[in-house]
């Protein structure tokens, strides 16, 4: 995901970005990281604090790396 590309982009922190959204830094921390995913109910309003689509979210234009896939996991 590229929620830490755009949300730098904008200057938003994690802690006003987490406000935001109505869930705990960790949370974005671990977005961030790939350790788990937003749930499907809070991607439309994250695409629309990030001023993005949800496609250019969840869509890497990066190289597949060998960093482990984020599981199934939702948080």
């Amino acid at each position: 995901m590229n929620i830490k590309k755009y949300r730098e982009k904008l200057k938003i922190t994690q802690a006003n970005l987490a406000k935001r959204m109505n869930v705990t830094q960790g949370a974005v921390v671990q977005w961030e990281a790939g350790i788990c995913l937003p749930r499907a109910d809070k991607l439309p309003m994250l695409a629309k604090i990030l001023n993005c689509t949800i496609d250019e979210l969840i869509i890497s234009n990066n190289r597949p790396s060998r960093k482990k896939k984020p599981t199934s996991k939702k948080c």
